[in-house]
């Protein structure tokens, strides 16, 4: 039961990861800017997102942040996302992004020990 439980945790955190892409691409379409600086930050802000995860924090990456720092990058991705949420004019989605978010680390840190983030 645990370790199906680890696994749907696992899984919140994955769709939590697609959220912060989609909220900050959300957040660029939405600027009271020209098409061109809407396109920019809509496209642009989620690859600047994507290339700081796959470089800190990806399974795969090649300097693999762990414990405070991977815990720094995590509070500043996440927060990027729910920030993005709310200048996108959706508080009450930030509000519950950041909550999942907050139970999924919780859960994280509980089950794994600590900031030791594998």
């Amino acid at each position: 039961m645990r370790d199906m439980a680890k696994g749907a945790n696992l899984g919140l955190m994955f769709l939590l990861e697609i959220a912060v892409y989609l909220a900050v691409g959300r957040w660029g379409f939405t600027l009271a800017a020209a098409l061109p600086v809407k396109l920019l930050a809509g496209l642009g802000g989620p690859l600047l997102f994507a290339t700081v995860w796959g470089l800190l924090a990806a399974p795969k990456a090649r300097v693999r942040l762990r414990g405070l720092a991977r815990a720094g990058l995590e509070i500043a991705w996440f927060g990027g996302g729910a920030v993005a949420l709310i200048a996108a004019g959706s508080p009450a989605a930030a509000a519950v992004f950041t909550a999942l978010y907050l139970v999924n680390a919780a859960l994280r840190i509980t089950w794994h020990g600590g900031l030791a983030w594998r």
